[in-house]
């Protein structure tokens, strides 16, 4: 029952301190508004246009895709260290050792190939590459 209470005073204290530094600073921070605190802040220029920019989509494709293939190399390396220690041992085969790595490669291959087709690797088109509305199927 001690341990209880020890971890409940814990998570009392835990929220206490964040909030009481929150409650002290909005207690004195000086509080002045004025329209140029208000503005958009670049480095020290004068803000120019909108602050709301349109981005390309793409940006946030090639994103992805690198988080996923990222991440596919990260688990790879560790499973090539436990499985070369498994496909040794006379008690594991090389389906057994390799086919779960296999079937996670080929998944991935399947969402490269899915997102090759949708043209989701391409960086940018130049205007010559774009076909015209009429022209497509």
């Amino acid at each position: 029952m001690n341990e209880w209470i020890a971890i409940g005073a814990l998570a009392v204290v835990g929220l206490l301190i964040p909030l009481g530094m929150m409650a002290v600073s909005y207690l004195l921070r000086p509080s002045v508004p004025e329209t140029s605190k208000r503005a958009t802040y670049e480095s020290g220029e004068v803000p120019t246009g909108g602050t709301h920019i349109r981005f390309n989509i793409q940006y946030y494709m090639v994103a992805l895709l690198f988080v996923v293939f990222d991440i596919e190399t990260v688990l790879l390396f560790p499973w090539a260290v436990v499985y070369g220690d498994a496909v040794a041992s006379p008690e594991y085969g090389m389906v057994e050792a390799l086919g779960p790595m296999l079937l996670f490669v080929g998944i991935l291959l399947v969402g490269l190939a899915w997102a090759w087709r949708n043209d989701a690797v391409e960086w940018a088109k130049s205007p010559s590459q774009v076909e015209p509305e009429a022209d497509r199927p």
